[in-house]
């Protein structure tokens, strides 16, 4: 890739995505943004059967928009800004594949809508998270009163949207707001464990579960039960599904194609 903000390596059918300005602590500008749309676009077009997020060094995942750049927008620009960002999150937000948030530090503001863009989100135990916006006269623009309501619930979300305080990953984690936390040093390992193990299930049946979580937020019950049944039947056509139930009746573990 030309853009050297936005790194991407592919690895064992697990891609890595790597957002690389340490020295701006990962801060996300118009030159990273356009890097990670097109990194995503590789991804999707690619065999990964997992996606890892993660920033450079060890001090922060992403701390936020860049503000030099935010302070020089005017209220167009500012619009424009914010649909690039809330588009590229929503292209992570729907690729086919589970999407991984390795957060080693600061996830602030837009970084933090960054990792709720993900899947899951693994933390190390000295990270922190806010979206403090509020505190420069502005609210989040990529998502953030969107689908931080839908994880942590409108309680919770309006805490932390209206005071813009940073909580530690323990807080997080007990908001269910992260899905794990771990020692700094084993956040690395954990994380690869995990998108090994996610890559070494079968495509079609975690596609369509990823398919159905998502429709579950969006959509009436009726809608989305009828949507489970037709998959419940698409899985049924795969091969992998033959081999699962064999594996299973013999007591081995399964061969996925």
């Amino acid at each position: 890739m030309a853009n050297e903000a936005v790194r991407l390596d592919l690895e064992d059918r697990v891609a890595w995505l790597t957002i690389a300005r340490p020295a701006a602590l990962n801060a996300l500008n118009t030159t990273v943004l356009t890097g990670l749309a097109e990194a995503i676009e590789r991804v999707a077009s690619s065999e990964a059967r997992c996606l890892v997020i993660r920033g450079q060094g060890e001090k922060a995942f992403v701390a936020g928009a860049d503000i030099a750049e935010l302070a020089e927008l005017d209220p167009p620009a500012a619009q424009r800004f914010a649909q690039l960002g809330q588009q590229v999150f929503q292209r992570i937000e729907a690729l086919s594949c589970p999407v991984l948030a390795a957060v080693n530090g600061y996830a602030l503001g837009g970084g933090l809508e960054l990792a709720l863009a993900c899947d899951l989100i693994v933390a190390a135990d000295h990270a922190q998270f806010a979206q403090p916006e509020i505190t420069l006269g502005i609210v989040p623009g990529f998502g953030g009163t969107q689908r931080l309501i839908r994880r942590v619930g409108p309680g919770a979300a309006r805490w932390l949207i209206f005071t813009g305080k940073r909580i530690s990953a323990a807080e997080a984690l007990r908001l269910r707001l992260v899905d794990q936390v771990v020692p700094a040093p084993e956040l690395a390992g954990t994380v690869r464990a995990l998108a090994s193990e996610l890559a070494a299930k079968p495509r079609l049946a975690l596609q369509q579960a990823k398919r159905l979580l998502r429709l579950a937020a969006e959509t009436p019950l009726a809608h989305g039960l009828q949507a489970e049944a037709a998959a419940f039947a698409v899985c049924f056509a795969h091969p992998d599904r033959v081999e699962g139930m064999r594996a299973f009746l013999e007591k081995r573990a399964p061969r996925f194609v």
